[in-house]
């Protein structure tokens, strides 16, 4: 996070979107002895109707207001899709900054009930992907959805949560783009901090992504993934806002090949499940019943 730390969020974006845009997409010839990946300062100032001097004080940190109009002829050069519009005005926004999260994320207590009636995966994740609850079906589709987890570390870092995903480059993408997303400016966030600086630390691939400053959203979708034991499934994924936290579920469409798979997934969960009750010895303390 040692752009964020600087202070200059806006001139870090500019310049890690800059080079990102080649000569050919921005209309313009390749030119020779190229000493910058993308666009060079002078061009990205040219096609976007400012001086040079003033793009160079917006990338050094110099000058953290521009105008709007300024901001979206820069979004227009910079290629930018609207959220990643969106992030760029809110970067430069004269605002007062949100107060510090000091308390842990609240888990309302009926989203426990909530779990325990859904026959679907489903789980509660904090801002920086921390799960924090999951229903029984959650850790059948996958063990890293239990309580305690990370779903970005895993993600990055642990093999079986990369052979789980069909497209692991895409997911990542996601993933990290979706957190600076989150991040925005509450760069100082105890949580956020550890988190980057563990995966910038252990992640090549986390480093390289975290370095092109992209932006997305990662709400509703379609996830193809490879279970070990049903095999491939293919999932809707929904995410719910409850007070500061997030339920997501996921579900396949009705009489699906998923579907069934997923039935049979939550068949041979009991079943374990059962096993490992029989296997508890006698004198072992029982769950207490109503």
């Amino acid at each position: 996070m040692k752009d964020e730390e600087s202070g200059n969020q806006l001139g870090s974006y500019l310049r890690a979107r800059r080079e990102l845009v080649s000569p050919a997409q921005a209309g313009l010839p390749p030119g020779g002895n190229r000493r910058v990946p993308g666009l060079r300062r002078e061009e990205v100032a040219l096609l976007a109707g400012i001086s040079p001097d003033y793009y160079l004080r917006l990338e050094r940190g110099r000058d953290k207001n521009p105008s709007s109009q300024v901001l979206e002829s820069l979004a227009r050069v910079l290629q930018l899709d609207d959220v990643e519009q969106m992030y760029l005005l809110g970067l430069a926004a004269a605002r007062p900054r949100a107060p510090r999260r000091k308390r842990p994320e609240h888990l309302p207590a009926r989203v426990h009930e909530l779990l325990a009636h859904l026959q679907i995966p489903a789980f509660v994740e904090g801002r920086a992907f921390d799960v924090l609850a999951s229903n029984p079906m959650a850790v059948a589709l996958s063990p890293r959805l239990r309580p305690g987890q990370n779903r970005l570390r895993s993600l990055l870092l642990d093999p079986e949560e990369r052979a789980f995903h069909q497209d692991w480059t895409k997911a990542t993408a996601d993933f990290v783009a979706a957190l600076r997303t989150t991040i925005g400016d509450d760069t100082d966030n105890p949580r956020f901090i550890e988190l980057v600086g563990e995966l910038a630390l252990s992640s090549q691939r986390f480093r390289t992504l975290w370095a092109r400053h992209d932006v997305r959203s990662l709400d509703g979708g379609t996830a193809t993934v490879h279970h070990p034991v049903v095999g491939e499934l293919r999932l809707h994924r929904d995410k719910l806002a409850i007070d500061d936290v997030i339920l997501v579920v996921y579900y396949p469409d009705k009489d699906s090949d998923s579907d069934e798979k997923l039935r049979l997934l939550d068949a041979l969960s009991h079943i374990e499940s059962a096993g490992t009750a029989q296997d508890r010895p006698a004198d072992a303390p029982r769950p207490k019943t109503p």
